[in-house]
């Protein structure tokens, strides 16, 4: 046993320093913080997909990974609009999402919040207005906040709700 202890005292600490805090994490701390004051409970949030090529979904997706584990936040996901706070929408608009759109805003109770996620999101990108493409997300319905990207990172996302919930903490 002293051998061993002598040992551990010769060679001393041979781990590295710890990392430096990543800015991801105030910014999570950030967003706990938020849906607690503005909500008092928990942000249930739709995703709506109006037409996107799904990259903004993987990283929607990637929003509730170990890593950035948004239920832990007290953020969850919801199916049905009747049960959401905010509406989180990727894509262009397509021709035939614009109703389902709508419908799916109207069915979200008031005050809701509307996040459009990536470039298609807010200009429409590529895809543009065309004969089969609504565009922007604003075009169809409002938006309060937009998260630009193709796709954005869930760091960039979270910062969208985050923004969208302190225009909410302004507003009311």
């Amino acid at each position: 046993m002293l051998k061993t202890l002598k040992q551990i005292a010769m060679t001393g600490i041979v781990t590295e320093a710890p990392p430096l805090a990543d800015e991801g994490l105030r910014v999570r701390e950030a967003l706990e913080r938020g849906i607690r004051d503005v909500l008092g409970r928990a942000l249930c949030i739709r995703a709506v997909d109006a037409g996107s090529c799904n990259g903004c979904e993987l990283e929607i997706h990637a929003v509730n990974n170990p890593v950035y584990s948004l239920e832990s936040l007290g953020i969850r996901f919801v199916a049905s609009p009747r049960h959401a706070d905010l509406l989180l929408v990727t894509g262009p608009v397509s021709r035939h999402m614009e109703v389902a759109l709508r419908r799916t805003y109207d069915a979200t109770p008031d005050p809701k919040l509307v996040v459009a996620i990536g470039v298609c999101g807010a200009c429409g990108g590529i895809f543009g207005e065309g004969y089969a493409s609504c565009g922007a997300v604003a075009n169809v319905i409002p938006v309060d906040v937009v998260v630009p990207g193709c796709p954005p990172s869930p760091a960039r996302i979270m910062a969208g709700i985050l923004t969208a919930l302190s225009g909410r903490a302004k507003g009311s």
